[in-house]
């Protein structure tokens, strides 16, 4: 008993790692003064999708804690709890149906300040946004897998994802998704579409039926937590 006791403590708090690094803040709360439509309906979509996978990630607990109740073999369980969670969080290359995005410049020609260099990083988060309201399951930045600590910055005019530069243009994003047919034909009437273009960038889906994603790579940072000794 004891020892299932401890099996079950030291999982557990494996799987509680995990889910607060699935759903750690992406960065420090921003200064909303001056914030254009477009970013502010962004954070409105991001708000609302965030609050349908805290209640999602809440159900699953919920038949995880019946599954415990109901079964001897708390070690399976667990298991197969915390491979989901790794897939879930990134940490593993996945397959399967959905569609590629490609983000292109629509005309050569150059604005004031130079010619297009990377896309915003407003519009890779807005964009981010949409297809997980469409409901997309996994998701590859130019290769670069998105989880729930990836960063989206902008440094000398370019556009940074998990720290890594994108690459010139055609860029692509692959996303797997349970409905391919659907994800694209909301792409293609998206807002997003829309405000590629007044940036002077086109966006094409077309939906595969098999994509591949990568693994992600970096190092997970986790802040507000720390380990706590026995017997504190």
């Amino acid at each position: 008993m004891n020892n299932r006791m401890t099996i079950f403590a030291c999982v557990t708090i494996i799987i509680g790692f995990m889910v607060a690094v699935q759903f750690q803040a992406v960065s420090e709360p921003e200064n909303r003064e001056g914030r254009n439509m477009a970013e502010l309906r962004q954070d409105l979509v991001a708000e609302k999708e965030k609050q349908q996978r805290l209640n999602e990630e809440l159900e699953r607990q919920r038949e995880i804690l019946y599954q415990l109740e109901q079964t001897e073999d708390v070690e399976e369980v667990m298991g197969d709890v915390i491979t989901e969670l790794q897939e879930q969080a990134g940490l593993t290359e996945v397959s399967g149906p959905g569609i590629i995005l490609k983000i292109d410049v629509a005309f050569d020609v150059d604005y004031e300040g130079g010619a297009i260099r990377s896309v915003p990083p407003y519009l890779v988060r807005l964009l981010i946004n949409e297809l997980n309201i469409q409901g997309a399951t996994h998701i590859a930045i130019d290769m670069q897998r998105y989880v729930a600590t990836t960063a989206i910055r902008e440094a000398n005019g370019r556009t940074l994802v998990n720290g890594s530069w994108l690459s010139h243009f055609p860029l692509e994003i692959k996303v797997i998704t349970d409905d391919p047919e659907s994800m694209h034909h909301a792409m293609m009437s998206s807002q997003s579409r829309e405000l590629f273009s007044y940036e002077n960038l086109s966006l094409v889906s077309t939906p595969v039926n098999q994509v591949e994603l990568p693994a992600y790579e970096k190092d997970y940072r986790v802040r507000f937590m720390e380990p706590v000794q026995e017997g504190s």
